[in-house]
């Protein structure tokens, strides 16, 4: 009986997590990766709504939001990183993140 309660348990935590916020740390990248290939394969592309985590997976879908002026985006997990998320440069740019460099955002998995 206890071993059916502790899966449902375990499985309802992990969505739980992966739809919750976290606070990271944003940063964009130079311009020296135009153009290069990612951990993913694809290409990079600057103006491209992309951005690079240290473990989320490929392919997912998270709302980054500046937490300095509120200004959000919708990128797409393409790359991996060191850092918190790493935006490409029109991401960055539509959340004032160019001026800057870092700014501390909160990012929520869409899908």
């Amino acid at each position: 009986m206890l071993k059916k309660l502790i899966v449902p348990l375990a499985f309802t935590a992990t969505v739980f997590a992966q739809s919750a916020a976290l606070g990271q740390i944003a940063t964009y990248y130079s311009d020296y990766y135009q153009g290069r290939q990612t951990a993913s394969g694809e290409i990079f592309d600057t103006w491209g709504n992309t951005a690079a985590h240290p473990s989320l997976p490929f392919g997912t879908w998270v709302q980054v939001t500046n937490l300095n002026n509120g200004a959000t985006v919708s990128v797409r997990i393409n790359d991996r990183c060191n850092c918190g998320i790493d935006l490409s440069k029109a991401a960055a740019q539509q959340i004032g993140l160019l001026q800057s460099g870092v700014a501390p955002v909160s990012i929520k998995v869409l899908r």
